[in-house]
């Protein structure tokens, strides 16, 4: 008979939960302190973009509140420029990207990791809004002086329908108490046509009351009499 010699059997030590809690927590660290780099990062290179464009901006007319650059920290910075652009940096961290907001959506602009060409085309986009307040304003100008036009020949047909009138007061007047005779004489044919209805209706209800006395009488005549007599008693009439 062989005897087998029993394999020595290796005991596992159980997991622990405090070791993998602060391997959590280490991680966790390491990984904040990643982002933390990266979003530190991405306020420098948009703070050297807003430092290049400043000169832009200065240089429209004094006492216009339509640029103000400034950078809004946040999970993603941004620069903004006005109320409907900005740039923030791609998923890479060091793209530029140059949006504007419009009717139709978000658009982007520029993309690049160059500073000077998105420079270029912020310097690009702030000349178009100003030529495009300019036209607005032009616009506003030429409306309100259509306005003053269009009262000014308003006020002269006024004054020459009042010199005509005044050149011709009888004929005026003429056709003045026709149109006040008509409407007079329009009533008057209404209040009688109203009177005549009302005699109708009179009259028609009237017919209908004495036919429906008649048939109530015919039937009491036929069988109402004799019903009457069977089930409740001498006739009333």
């Amino acid at each position: 008979m062989d005897e087998r010699k029993a394999e020595p059997t290796l005991k596992l030590a159980p997991p622990s939960l405090k070791a993998a809690i602060r391997r959590a927590r280490v991680e966790s660290a390491e990984q904040g302190e990643a982002l933390a780099d990266l979003r530190q990062a991405e306020l420098i290179r948009l703070e050297l973009l807003e430092e290049a464009v400043r000169p832009v901006l200065d240089q429209t007319p004094e006492g216009l509140e339509l640029f103000d650059a400034g950078i809004a920290h946040g999970e993603r910075p941004r620069l903004f420029l006005d109320m409907i652009s900005f740039v923030d940096l791609g998923h890479d961290r060091r793209t530029y990207r140059f949006f504007q907001d419009t009717r139709h959506g978000r658009v982007l602009i520029a993309e690049s990791e160059i500073i000077d060409r998105i420079v270029q085309a912020i310097t690009n986009y702030v000349a178009r809004r100003l030529v495009e307040r300019e036209q607005a304003l032009a616009s506003d100008w030429r409306s309100s002086e259509l306005g003053v036009d269009l009262k000014t020949t308003t006020r002269s047909k006024q004054m020459t329908e009042r010199a005509r009138v005044a050149q011709a007061p009888e004929t005026e007047s003429a056709s003045v108490v026709a149109n006040d005779e008509a409407p007079a004489k329009r009533s008057a044919l209404a209040m009688v046509g109203d009177v005549f209805g009302f005699l109708l209706m009179t009259l028609g209800s009237l017919t209908l009351c004495a036919l429906l006395f008649l048939a109530a009488w015919a039937a009491w005549g036929f069988w109402g009499r004799e019903f009457w007599v069977a089930h409740v008693g001498a006739a009333p009439f």
